[in-house]
C-alpha cells in the first residue's frame, strides 16, 4: 500500500523590484487565476487556528484505487473519535480559488478626452457589511437566493458605472462597453438578474471523489508536519496551505517567507496563456531563492476581494472550514468576518526542507495578492497634444512589459517582443485610415 502523507509545503519566490502601475479607473476586470489546479501532486491544506485551537483540513490529489489510499498524519496531541470528521472538497476548492493568483485588465482612456477619476471607499470598520458597500456605489442587493446549483441576486442601480464596479468586485466578468448598455436599463427602473454556479452545489449533485479529512486538537504548537510527504517522493512536491486566522498574516518562523512577484504589468497577450505564464514565474521565483523559502500568494480580509477570483466564503462554509470564531454561521460573509486567510505555497523535497514548518500568527493585516496586469492601448484617433505625448511613449511602455515578462518567465525577450510587434504590428491593409492605424506602425 502507497502512504501518502498528509502535508506538503510551498515554496515562493522573491518580490520583483518593478514599479506599482499608476492608478487606474475601478480595480480592473478580472480575467483568469492560477489556483493549484495548475499543478501534478499538489496538496491543499486549510489550517484554522486561533490561541491553540486548530482545525487542519488536508484535501489529497490522490486519483488511484481508493483501496491504495493512505494517510499518514502527525498531531501534537492524541485525537478522539469526535475530532475526526470529514468535509466536501468543493468547501477547500472555493478557498484555492478564492485566493488563487489572479490576472486582471484595464483599457486605457482616449488621453484627449478629461479624466475621470474613481475612488474605491476603503473599509473603515470591521463590522462593514457589503450592502454597506452596495448602497455607497448606488446599487441595492433586494434578494438572494440559491436556487440548485445557482446563487442567485436580485439588483437595482441608480447608475452604471456603480453598477459596473460592484458586480466586478463580486466577481463577475464585466465586459468592456457594458456600462452603457447597464445605464439603459436603468433608465428604464429596471433590475437585474445575477447568476453563478455554486461549485459546492454542483459537485454535491452527483461528483466521486476522495473528501478531505479533518482533525480538531487543542496544542500550543503552531506547526505543519511536512517531512513525511519527503519519505518516498520521486522528487519535489507542491503543498498549498491556507491558513484561517483571527488576527493577521501567518508566515513559517524557521522558513523564510517571500511574497511572489506582483501588481506588475506584463504584454496583453498573456491573456491567453495565463497558466503558463503563472507556472513559468514561479518556477523561476523557485530557482531565484534555491527551494529555500516558503511563498506568499494571498493575504486578505475573508470578507471581501478587490478584484475577486470567485464568491466570497460563506460564513457557514468558514466555520466548516475550521473558522469556529465566526460569529453566525447563517448570514453569507459579508463584510469583515474577522477570518483573515494567508496562501502559502511550498515547494519542497528533503534536502531544501529538512524541519517541519513552524508557523507563527503575526498582526500584520497589510493585504497582498497576486496579481497580474494587462494594460490595453487605447487605438482610436488622437487628435491633441496629450495623444501625441501618449503616442510616443506606448512603445517604450510595450518593450518594458516585454522585459518584465523576460525576467519573471525566464522567457526569451526578443521571442516575447516578437509577439508584441505581432499584436501592434502592421496589418497590410492599405486602405487602413491612417488616423487610427498609427499603433500598427509603431515598430518601424
Amino acid at each position: 500500500m502507497t502512504l501518502r502523507a498528509s502535508f506538503i509545503a510551498l515554496s515562493a519566490a522573491a518580490i520583483v523590484a518593478l514599479a506599482a502601475p499608476a492608478a487606474q479607473a475601478f480595480c480592473g476586470f478580472y480575467v483568469a487565476k492560477a489556483d493549484s489546479k495548475l499543478y501534478n501532486k499538489a496538496s491543499k491544506v486549510v489550517l484554522a487556528w486561533d490561541a491553540g485551537h486548530t482545525v487542519i483540513t488536508m484535501a489529497s490529489d490522490y486519483n488511484g484505487d481508493p483501496r491504495e489510499f493512505a494517510l499518514v498524519v502527525p498531531v501534537p496531541t492524541f485525537i478522539e473519535r469526535d475530532q475526526i470528521s470529514v468535509v466536501e472538497p468543493a468547501l477547500v476548492d472555493h478557498l484555492d480559488a478564492f485566493t488563487a493568483p489572479r490576472l486582471v485588465e484595464y483599457f486605457d482612456n482616449d488621453p484627449c478626452q478629461p479624466q475621470v477619476e474613481y475612488m474605491m471607499a476603503a473599509a473603515d470598520s470591521a463590522n462593514e457589511a457589503a450592502p454597506r458597500r452596495a448602497n455607497a456605489l448606488g446599487v441595492t442587493v433586494e434578494a438572494t437566493y440559491t436556487v440548485g446549483e445557482y446563487d442567485i441576486a436580485i439588483l437595482s442601480a441608480h447608475e452604471s458605472n456603480g453598477l459596473v464596479t460592484f458586480l466586478t468586485e463580486s466577481g463577475y466578468r464585466i465586459p468592456a462597453g457594458a456600462a452603457d448598455v447597464l445605464d439603459s436599463y436603468i433608465k428604464q427602473k429596471m433590475r437585474f438578474f445575477v447568476a453563478k454556479v455554486n461549485l459546492g452545489e454542483q459537485q454535491r449533485l452527483g461528483a466521486t471523489y476522495l473528501r478531505p479529512l479533518q482533525v480538531s486538537y487543542q496544542s500550543p504548537k503552531f506547526m505543519l508536519p511536512i517531512r513525511l510527504g519527503t519519505v518516498n517522493a520521486a522528487g519535489p512536491q507542491e503543498l498549498f496551505l491556507f491558513a484561517l486566522t483571527r488576527k493577521g498574516r501567518v508566515e513559517t518562523s524557521n522558513y523564510r517567507t517571500v511574497k511572489v512577484p506582483s501588481d506588475v504589468e506584463i504584454p496583453t497577450y498573456v491573456k491567453t496563456s495565463f497558466a503558463a505564464f503563472y507556472k513559468a514565474t514561479f518556477d523561476q521565483a523557485v530557482a531565484r531563492e534555491d527551494m529555500r523559502v516558503v511563498f506568499q500568494e494571498y493575504f486578505w480580509d475573508l470578507g471581501w476581494c478587490d478584484p475577486c477570483a470567485a464568491d466570497p466564503l460563506p460564513a457557514a462554509d468558514l466555520q466548516k472550514l475550521g473558522a469556529f470564531w465566526v460569529a453566525d454561521a447563517g448570514t453569507p460573509a459579508v463584510g469583515r468576518q474577522q477570518v483573515f486567510a494567508t496562501r502559502l505555497h511550498i515547494r519542497y523535497d528533503r534536502e531544501h526542507f529538512p524541519e517541519d514548518l513552524m508557523l507563527s500568527e503575526t498582526r500584520d493585516t497589510s493585504t497582498f495578492q497576486g496579481r497580474y496586469i494587462l494594460r490595453h492601448p487605447f487605438l482610436g484617433k488622437l487628435t491633441c497634444p496629450n495623444g501625441e505625448t501618449y503616442r510616443h511613449g506606448l512603445r517604450d511602455r510595450l518593450t518594458r512589459e516585454a522585459a518584465t515578462l523576460a525576467y519573471l518567465t525566464g522567457w526569451r525577450f526578443d521571442d516575447i517582443l516578437g509577439k508584441v510587434k505581432k499584436e501592434s504590428g502592421p496589418t497590410g491593409q492599405e486602405d487602413e485610415d491612417p488616423d487610427t492605424s498609427w499603433w500598427r506602425k509603431m515598430w518601424e
